[in-house]
């Protein structure tokens, strides 16, 4: 069972995609969270969860106060889980479902002005077979233009994954391990 730690839908249960995910564990996201929160980063966030799966993360966010959650899955069925736990959550009207590959979500532009969104916190969670070349490409993706000044990026992977290869933009800081879970840190300079 999948449960929110804490925040307005503190204790909540979600529902997870019967198959093809991996839902973060309620001890790495009350780790996570309780860092994120201690800098600052969370309350009034707006907030890009990639490979959202269940939005677990997103969703803990939008509990925690972010202002804006935007939860991206190539997942038709996952994407579906996402909007019934937003809805179910009572977190539906800060919350935004993109049912897209994550490389294409990043592709996309405004039609009308050709400028992406800004996020203040990205929370990366993606398939442990996702290669490296892979993840340094969607992190690349993110710059510039979808960081705000002083955003923080967050990439969970396998305990055994190597570090991330970060954008020069981002400043990394030391992973947390948590069990066989490595969670990795970056921030964007103010």
């Amino acid at each position: 069972m999948t449960r929110i730690v804490a925040g307005s839908a503190g204790g909540r249960t979600l529902r997870v995609p019967a198959k093809g995910t991996r839902p973060t564990s309620e001890r790495v996201r009350e780790a996570l969270f309780s860092r994120l929160e201690h800098a600052g980063v969370v309350d009034g966030a707006r907030v890009l969860d990639l490979y959202a799966g269940s939005g677990a993360l997103g969703l803990e966010a939008a509990s925690r106060g972010a202002a804006r959650v935007v939860l991206v899955d190539a997942s038709r069925e996952a994407a579906r889980v996402c909007r019934d736990n937003a809805v179910a959550l009572g977190l539906a009207d800060r919350v935004e479902v993109v049912a897209a590959r994550v490389d294409a979500y990043l592709a996309r532009r405004d039609p009308a002005t050709g400028s992406v969104e800004e996020f203040d916190l990205v929370l990366l969670d993606p398939p442990y077979d996702l290669d490296d070349v892979d993840l340094a490409a969607v992190l690349e993706a993110l710059v510039p233009g979808r960081l705000a000044p002083g955003a923080v990026v967050v990439v969970e992977r396998a305990r055994r994954s190597a570090e991330p290869r970060w954008p020069t933009a981002l400043t990394p800081s030391p992973a947390r391990a948590y069990g066989d879970t490595a969670v990795w840190f970056a921030t964007v300079e103010r």
